[in-house]
């Protein structure tokens, strides 16, 4: 099985600015924290961009106004996780569950989301331009304001949720 590099995962739990330090000395490296245990975690504001995340556990983690750009968060468990103002542009979400997550002004822009269950979310304002929902479930997600111009809706479950002021262009 795959798992997490047990240096990254240690540099991560360490804290934000050790974190960030270790990134900026290796903006080459790709962290690899797949399939590890970061439930409640506090991850506020860290870079996490480019990095796998594939099957990671951040149940109620915070993550506001994190860099998770063009991250592999395929099958990931984000439940009910705090995602106010989050980079995810690009980010890979296919199968992840986004259920009761916050996700507030955050940057969606270009996401594949095919498969997310993103039920119960709040995306008020949030940005899914050109986003790809192919099979995402948004049941009484709130959309409020959001973008969602020429992203693929196909065979989306947009039951109950919320469209008011949101932009559906294409």
């Amino acid at each position: 099985a795959i798992m997490a590099n047990k240096q990254h995962l240690a540099l991560l739990k360490r804290g934000a600015v050790t974190w960030i330090e270790w990134r900026n000395l290796h903006p080459n490296i790709e962290p690899d924290l797949s399939e590890a245990n970061l439930a409640e975690a506090n991850l506020r504001g860290a870079n996490l961009g480019r990095s796998n995340l594939c099957k990671i556990d951040l149940f109620k983690a915070k993550l506001i106004a994190a860099n998770l750009a063009e991250a592999n968060l395929s099958l990931a468990n984000l439940a009910g996780a705090q995602l106010l103002e989050t980079n995810l542009v690009k980010a890979n979400l296919t199968g992840t569950n986004l259920r009761e997550a916050d996700l507030r002004k955050a940057d969606l822009s270009g996401a594949n989301l095919i498969g997310a269950d993103i039920s119960d979310a709040n995306l008020q304002q949030a940005d899914l331009g050109d986003a790809n929902l192919i099979g995402a479930v948004l049941f009484r997600a709130k959309l409020t304001g959001g973008n969602l111009n020429n992203a693929n809706l196909s065979q989306a479950n947009l039951t109950q949720a919320e469209l008011i002021e949101a932009h559906l262009y294409g």
